[in-house]
Parts: C-alpha cells; sequence; structure tokens
C-alpha cells in the first residue's frame, strides 16, 4: 500500500539545513541583509563608533566596590590574592574617568548630531553593544535623547547587550568579519578609548584599511587618553624602522578631553562630510535600493 508523504519543508524553513555547513553562505548574507534592513528602516545615515574595554565601570560603581573591599573588618586584606583585589580595585577607580568621558563625549555629539538638518539619522552612536566603554557610550547618547546602536557579537561567555541601546538597532552576530563590516561601513568617526586586544584589533583595521586607500570615505580617528596609548605603542619605533611611514602616525589625533575630543570631531565632520563632499563619496544605505 502506498504511503502518504507529507509536504517537505521549504529550504528557507528548515533549521536543519540553516544550521549546517551548506547553508553558511546564507547566514552570513543575513547578516549583511537583515542590519541594511533595520539601518534603512531607522534613517540612519551614518554613525560615529565607540570602541574601549569592557571591563570599564562608572565612577560610583568603582568607588563603591573600592569602599566595600577596605571598609573595616573587610577580609579583603587577608591574603595576598584579597590584597591583590584590593590593588585592582584601585585601578579600576582610576580607570572610571574614561567611562564617564565617554559617557559626556557621547552624549555631547548626540546632542550636536540631532540639530543638524537632515531627513536622515547623522552620526549615531555606535557601539558593541557590550558593558564598559561601550555602555558608556550608548548612555551619553541615550540621555541626550538619540538612538544608539549596539553591535554584540555572541560569544561563549555569553556577553550581554547592555541596558542603553535603542532596541530596535539592538543587533548580536556570529560572524567578527560580519561585525567589523557595520562598524566600518556607516563609520564617520572612530573613537578609541583605552582597552585590550579586542580594541586594538579594532583600531588597526581602521587604520590599515586607511593606510591601503580602501576606505571610500574620511574616517576621523580620535585616541582618547594618551598617557595610555603612548604607554601601549611605540608609533615612533616603526617609523624609525621603515615599516610605516613618518605620515602614518598623522592617520589619528590624540586627546585627553572631551572638550578637545569633540571640539575636533565636530569640526572634522562639517568639513567632509556636512559642507563637503569626499573625494570618492560611498553610497548612502539610504538611498541603496533594494
Amino acid at each position: 500500500m502506498d504511503e502518504t508523504l507529507t509536504r517537505a519543508p521549504l529550504a528557507y524553513e528548515n533549521k536543519k539545513f540553516l544550521d549546517s555547513p551548506d547553508a553558511r553562505i546564507l547566514r552570513i548574507l543575513s547578516e549583511y541583509s537583515e542590519p541594511l534592513a533595520r539601518f534603512r528602516r531607522e534613517r540612519i545615515q551614518d554613525t560615529v563608533v565607540f570602541f574601549g574595554s569592557a571591563r570599564f565601570h562608572s565612577r560610583h560603581d568603582s568607588q563603591r566596590t573600592l569602599e566595600l573591599l577596605e571598609k573595616p573588618g573587610s577580609r579583603a586584606l587577608a591574603s595576598p590574592a584579597e590584597q591583590e583585589q584590593v590593588l585592582r580595585a584601585r585601578a579600576a577607580v582610576e580607570m572610571a574617568r574614561y567611562y564617564e568621558d565617554a559617557r559626556g563625549l557621547a552624549c555631547k555629539l548626540t546632542e550636536w548630531a540631532m540639530k543638524i538638518p537632515s531627513k536622515r539619522r547623522r552620526f549615531v552612536v555606535t557601539t558593541g553593544g557590550g558593558p564598559g566603554i561601550m555602555e558608556a557610550a550608548n548612555q551619553g547618547a541615550r540621555e541626550a535623547g538619540g538612538k544608539t546602536i549596539g553591535l554584540n557579537i555572541n560569544l561563549p561567555y555569553e556577553q550581554m547587550p547592555n541596558r542603553y541601546i535603542s532596541p530596535e538597532l539592538n543587533f548580536d552576530f556570529h560572524y567578527f568579519f560580519m561585525r567589523k563590516l557595520w562598524f566600518a561601513y556607516l563609520a564617520k568617526a572612530l573613537i578609541v578609548f583605552p582597552g585590550g586586544f579586542g580594541t586594538c584589533d579594532e583600531l588597526f583595521e581602521i587604520l590599515t584599511l586607511a593606510q591601503t586607500e580602501k576606505l571610500a570615505k574620511k574616517i576621523l580617528v580620535v585616541m582618547y587618553g594618551s598617557e595610555y596609548w603612548k604607554s601601549v605603542f611605540n608609533l615612533q619605533a616603526m617609523v624609525d624602522a621603515g615599516t610605516i611611514s613618518a605620515n602614518d602616525v598623522n592617520s589619528f589625533k590624540m586627546v585627553d578631553s572631551v572638550d578637545e575630543a569633540f571640539a575636533y570631531l565636530q569640526e572634522g565632520l562639517t568639513r567632509y562630510h556636512l559642507n563637503a563632499q569626499p573625494p570618492h563619496k560611498a553610497p548612502e544605505i539610504a538611498k541603496t535600493r533594494p
């Protein structure tokens, strides 16, 4: 007796196939097309990207942690490991200034950008969506009343999106390279606060794209905290060795205050992206046909 077959699932509804190696290209395309659709819907023309350590906390939270460790009767000084914990807490209080500065700078940039006459949203604050400097920048933009973007990444230790991201602009990526594409594609400025391997990776990727003229637009690069960055990188050694040119060190601007960073960004964004077109203009996604 003939058996009646049930209807096979549509390929794009077949989860087993979509999760397989054969469908990798579809997953990659999805991480391009789905964000593109949302950016169009939310009228995002361009962005200002904040990078920096996920390990920094607000001044209030850092100070509170230190006070709890140092209060009379605390066990924090009972062993070398606990003494190390106190030293780290003191360092966290010192580095908390970068959290506060990122928050203040994002707020000022957003307040200014929201006053620009445009049908689309200009210079929207964008981060990697996690804690630390990312949270601070999203918070500052939110406090200014603007939209703010979080480009999160799916990691084994579950980096969760911070609460200040605009819900409609909260993204989660599987592929690092697709996440990096969206950091760079809409960016008109990159602000790099003190950070670790990930921050350095993202910084040098943008500098390399600029050096090799793979960017069709001018991206302003700001390195915030000259004391930190000069202690981490000796770029003059690269110049002396001939591995980069002397002019390459002019690819970025080092700053040490919110006002200095804002003045540089406001002038540069106005000159290159509001009052004049860059030499090779990249197509705006809001004008790109589906």
